[in-house]
């Protein structure tokens, strides 16, 4: 830090000399370029590489390190600065509709098996009206044969 700083006064030395006279020295500008990548080599090792600090910030805000928890913070994140071991914490309602579709999908499941209510009273209807329906079966059969047996009857 104090080399640099050596350097940027001996480089203002120079300029004060250099601007009296009418030619300015050909190295001059590469030392100043030299200068200028030493600093910001030596300000992102200070600040870490961070990508936080180096945005711009209004007012005090680069000075004073704050948390403002009523501050909004955006929702919307560009796909590079998204962090994809971070589990997001999802809102109440969305909890909820997860929760209301996991209790359907158990339900059903259950109603599958026959476990539920609705679907022993569905199974016993069912079951009720297959019965009426092998009757029925039964009975129209017993009448064809009557019938049949009455054809026979009255052909002899």
């Amino acid at each position: 830090m104090i080399f640099l700083m050596m350097i940027r006064v001996l480089l203002f030395c120079v300029h004060i000399t250099v601007a009296g006279t009418s030619s300015r020295p050909r190295t001059f500008k590469k030392v100043e370029d030299e200068v200028e990548e030493a600093e910001r080599s030596e300000s992102e090792e200070e600040s870490g590489g961070s990508d936080e600090e180096s945005e711009k910030r209004k007012g005090t805000q680069g000075i004073i390190q704050i948390e403002n928890p009523n501050l909004v913070k955006p929702k919307n994140l560009k796909a590079k600065n998204v962090d994809i071991e971070k589990t997001s914490e999802l809102s109440r309602r969305e909890r909820e509709e997860i929760e209301k579709q996991k209790a359907h999908e158990r339900y059903m499941k259950l109603q599958e098996q026959g476990k539920t209510e609705q679907s022993r009273k569905d199974l016993d209807r069912l079951a009720m009206i297959r019965q009426e329906r092998a009757e029925a079966a039964k009975k129209r059969e017993e009448e064809k044969a009557a019938k049949e047996q009455k054809k026979l009857e009255t052909r002899k």
